[in-house]
């Protein structure tokens, strides 16, 4: 197996275990330790922080696919299967190019409200304009 073919799964796996936690049929504690291994891996907060060399990312590389491999055991095989192929098809959509415009639009005009109001409040002058006293 290649290692593109190694990503491709583990992202449809993620998807899978993602369907699965929602699915009522899933043991309790699968969907409990689902739950943290999404926390965890999305969390800013790590075991231990991304700038500590070498050790920082290790654990990310480790405990992240060690819980997804314990989650893969837990969850019932004939449900994990039903989801894999229902996550197939959700990771192999088109990406909407017109999505992605709109959210990073959205970014750039929350940063420049951040900018105009941080300039505000601290009485910096934008674009040739004087700022309130």
């Amino acid at each position: 197996m290649t290692w593109k073919e190694r990503v491709r799964n583990l992202k449809r796996d993620v998807v899978a275990i993602a369907l699965a936690l929602r699915d009522p049929r899933v043991p309790w504690y699968a969907k409990a330790v689902g739950a943290c291994v999404v926390a965890y891996a999305l969390s800013p907060i790590d075991l231990i922080p991304d700038f500590v060399p070498v050790l920082g990312y290790l654990d990310d590389l480790v405990l992240v696919p060690l819980g997804l491999l314990l989650v893969l055991r837990l969850v019932p095989p004939e449900i994990l299967a039903e989801h894999r192929i229902a996550a197939t098809t959700i990771v192999e959509r088109p990406v909407s190019r017109a999505g992605a415009v709109a959210v990073i639009a959205v970014w750039v005009l929350v940063v420049a409200l951040l900018a105009f109001w941080a300039a505000q409040a601290f009485g910096i002058k934008m674009f040739g304009g004087s700022a309130p006293s």
